[in-house]
């Protein structure tokens, strides 16, 4: 299939498409036109990258989680899901200074709801 048709049924753009094969995530063979061959299981594969994306994970951490898909073994195994767990005490940490920077908000907004009840009703326009 070309990189039209794979884009529709993965539910991806041709630009993501290209962006994965630039990033070494996807691969595809070319015709002697240079035009991009995709079989069914590029499908499968394309699922599973945006699968991964929405996770929070990087194209660069994607990159060093396939060889566990690629090349199944207990090694590959356990080496992904060390830099899994990696990621989640990343996004964890993100979280963690999202929540004090939430409340650091809620208090300026307290602060400005105090200020703005004692200002008079002739003062405001």
């Amino acid at each position: 299939m070309r990189i039209g048709e794979l884009a529709a049924r993965a539910g991806v753009s041709v630009r993501s498409l290209r962006y994965y094969e630039e990033q070494g995530l996807l691969t595809s063979s070319r015709s002697a036109s240079g035009q991009r061959h995709y079989t069914e299981a590029h499908v499968e594969r394309v699922t599973f990258l945006q699968r991964m994306y929405a996770a929070g994970l990087s194209s660069r951490t994607i990159a060093e989680l396939l060889p566990c898909v690629d090349s199944p073994s207990e090694t590959t195994s356990d080496a992904a899901l060390e830099r899994m767990a990696e990621e989640r005490e990343r996004l964890s940490a993100h979280i963690e200074e999202l929540v004090r920077t939430r409340d650091a908000l809620d208090v300026l907004m307290a602060t400005n709801r105090a200020h703005r009840a004692g200002l008079s009703p002739t003062a405001t326009v």
